[in-house]
């Protein structure tokens, strides 16, 4: 099981939280224009590395606040957490 940091709330268990997915994807714009192919890409096509990956979270069963988590994806570790908008390492 998991011990995640919320930045609000302070280490939880992972049970509390949900995985939002490959962070820092940026949307397409405008939406009017964006094909079908560029709009599934965004949404289904992502990486799936060995290793470090960062990912956004979300406590939803607490403070319901989003941010961003470094989370190696074989081990599971946790190497950093951080809010949504603060720079990335």
């Amino acid at each position: 099981m998991l011990l995640i940091a919320c930045p609000w709330c302070g280490p939880r268990d992972e049970t509390e939280f949900v995985n939002g997915g490959e962070a820092h994807i940026d949307r397409p714009t405008p939406a009017e224009s964006v094909s079908d192919a560029d709009w599934a890409a965004y949404l289904f096509f992502h990486d799936n590395p060995r290793g470090w990956l960062a990912e956004r979270w979300v406590h939803a069963f607490g403070c319901r606040q989003w941010f961003n988590v470094e989370r190696d994806t074989v081990t599971h570790e946790i190497r950093r957490v951080w809010r949504l908008g603060e720079p990335r390492a």
